[in-house]
């Protein structure tokens, strides 16, 4: 009980954050936009295509709302003497740490699960509304699944590396430079870029390498946000002022 009630403080506190508020509902809102987008110039094109990929198709840059969404609740509490006042509430940092982390991604999960649903939505209406050639074969409810759980994966990495950094920017920065430059740029050199997070855990919603299947690439992207998170977690525990 009192890890759920640290964690519903936490989610509190994250919903009286405006920036939070506004990454959030701006991630569902720019997906949504960016999908109805891709739906309208496939059909201009006379290209059949389903909802289930022109949402996918927006995956790819919807992430960085979900990176800052990561980020945000641990940089928030680095910031000025917010942490030492927290931890006059909550002194055992494990438990502060866990509630923190817990709340991060029910936010998280839940912006995922709304940019999805929102994108979705927002395709079909296109497609309806300009007439677009019909193709339902989407694949299922698999893709779509897979890209939520990518994008809460993604956001759980960013507070992995928000904890380990401890800032906002530098935590912004390198998560971004990760999954949006290096990871493409590495993927067009070697295919040992496989083995990066994001590039790993993408065959969740687009399972296209030889190697990894949607299972060992969630597998691998868990171990490098335990891979980070832990001894961000040690040090947070142990080390901090």
């Amino acid at each position: 009980m009192r890890l759920l009630n640290v964690t519903a403080a936490d989610l509190g506190k994250l919903r009286t954050l405006p920036v939070f508020v506004i990454a959030a509902v701006g991630t569902a809102v720019i997906g949504a936009t960016m999908v109805a987008a891709l739906a309208a110039y496939a059909a201009e094109q006379g290209t059949p295509v389903s909802s289930t990929d022109v949402t996918i198709q927006a995956i790819p840059f919807v992430q960085a709302g979900l990176i800052l969404l990561g980020v945000l609740p641990v940089a928030h509490e680095h910031t000025g003497s917010q942490l030492s006042t927290t931890l006059a509430v909550v002194p055992r940092r494990g438990l502060l740490l866990a509630g923190k982390t817990l709340a991060t991604l029910v936010a998280v999960a839940l912006t995922a699960a709304a940019t999805v649903g929102g994108s979705l939505v927002a395709a079909a209406l296109t497609r309806h509304l300009v007439d677009a050639p019909v193709d339902d074969d989407g694949g299922g409810p698999w893709p779509v699944l897979g890209a939520t759980t990518y994008l809460v994966l993604v956001g759980l990495l960013a507070h992995a590396v928000a904890l380990l950094l401890r800032h906002l920017v530098p935590a912004l920065v390198g998560t971004l430079s990760l999954v949006l430059i290096v990871s493409p740029l590495l993927a067009g050199l070697t295919e040992h870029a496989r083995w990066l997070p994001d590039r790993a855990a993408m065959q969740l919603y687009d399972p296209a390498d030889a190697v990894l299947t949607a299972t060992t690439g969630a597998l691998v992207m868990i171990a490098w946000i335990v891979l980070v998170g832990a001894p961000a977690a040690v040090l947070f525990v142990r080390c901090d002022p």
